[in-house]
């Protein structure tokens, strides 16, 4: 199943809105970069378990 992270289920000064969605090691990779680039974080695996551990099921939305 295809995971998202969101941006807006974390604790964010610059009230990101980034939504990554897809396989979960991808959304963690990605997260990580994001969060590392974009918001200054540590991009190791302290962040990557966190990041792990607040993603959701990506479920699709059909018209």
């Amino acid at each position: 199943m295809r995971k998202i992270a969101d941006c807006r289920d974390f604790p964010s000064e610059t009230k990101c809105t980034l939504a990554i969605s897809g396989e979960e090691e991808e959304v963690v990779r990605a997260a990580g970069e994001h969060a590392e680039s974009v918001h200054g974080h540590t991009n190791g695996p302290e962040l990557r378990e966190q990041i792990r551990s607040m993603l959701k099921d990506d479920v699709p939305q059909h018209a």
